[in-house]
């Protein structure tokens, strides 16, 4: 099979979840009502993080950050899906595909490296409550926003030059319904080993680290908690808590189950799968599940619903 360069082969086939016409309908559907509740979800949880006083706190500072990477993650992923789902031109420019796969891994390794820092936070308020304040402050707030950002985006950037430089083969079929990078690796007509490398060590950097410092801070948390001799005090303890573990349980399990498998364990079925938890379910489920378990929040939204 011939080899393309990196300036010929200026579109890819997305092939998507499936080539059978009804179930494009059905996942059409699916995904589009999943992408009007993420949509919803975290809009109206930004919303009310932005009218309430009360919210104006590091903890909700991080979840509004956390819902509109949340937001982008989605739209940069399932608006491409609703449209192939429907169309018979399933095609992506080059440049279509560079930026998409930008926005993912950005917006993915922002999200990593903020679930670790609203670990942290609540390490902070359980296990050091009279100097909460003094430790998570303003300025450390916006810096480490900021460094998230900036570190995700430099990151995405150098995937992107390195994935997008590569030759291919003339078959330039993604058997996938986004641009990700592991799919790019095995369509390559070059020698990927490096390429290969570097993706494990920007997920060890990104998401082991992040992951085990979550661990670490809800490792505190949890030996604090039972420290706690009253049955509601204990249990206050654990549901504070309780939905940011839910959230990062079913994200970092996703994400290193995709980036941290050698290339030959890769499966296109399983591999769309996991995608679809992490790129669409996880962020429809985020404002649900920390509005649901938080009284601020509900409480909010329930005076407002009175008063209008």
């Amino acid at each position: 099979m011939g080899c393309l360069n990196h300036t010929s082969a200026d579109r890819f086939i997305l092939l998507g979840l499936s080539d059978v016409p009804y179930f494009q309908i059905i996942c059409f559907f699916l995904f589009l009502v999943m992408y009007i509740f993420t949509l919803l979800g975290n809009l109206i949880l930004i919303l009310v993080v932005r009218i309430t006083p009360c919210l104006q706190t590091p903890m909700y500072f991080f979840l509004s950050n956390l819902s509109v990477i949340d937001l982008g993650f989605s739209s940069t992923v399932i608006p491409n899906l609703l449209v192939n789902a429907l169309s018979k031109d399933k095609s992506i420019s080059l440049f279509g595909c560079a930026v998409q796969m930008f926005f993912y891994l950005a917006l993915g390794a922002t999200e990593c490296i903020l679930l670790a820092v609203m670990a942290y936070d609540r390490f902070a308020a359980i296990c050091r409550p009279l100097h909460y304040h003094t430790i998570m402050n303003r300025k450390l707030c916006l810096c480490l926003a900021a460094g998230s950002w900036s570190f995700s985006c430099s990151n995405s950037i150098i995937h992107v030059i390195l994935t997008f430089y590569m030759p291919y083969f003339q078959s330039n079929y993604i058997n996938h319904f986004f641009c990700e990078i592991p799919l790019f690796l095995q369509i390559s007509c070059r020698d990927t080993r490096h390429h290969v490398v570097l993706v494990y060590v920007s997920t060890i950097i990104i998401v082991l680290c992040s992951f085990l410092l979550t661990a670490m801070s809800y490792f505190y948390i949890v030996s604090a908690v039972l420290k706690i001799h009253s049955s509601p005090g204990r249990w206050k303890g654990f549901s504070t808590c309780g939905s940011h573990l839910t959230v990062v349980t079913l994200y970092y399990g996703t994400i290193m189950f995709m980036y941290m498998r050698p290339p030959s364990a890769h499966s296109p079925e399983t591999d769309k799968t996991v995608a679809i938890l992490y790129t669409a379910v996880s962020p429809m489920l985020n404002p649900f599940i920390y509005s649901i378990r938080n009284k601020d929040v509900k409480g909010t939204v329930k005076n407002n619903c009175r008063f209008h």
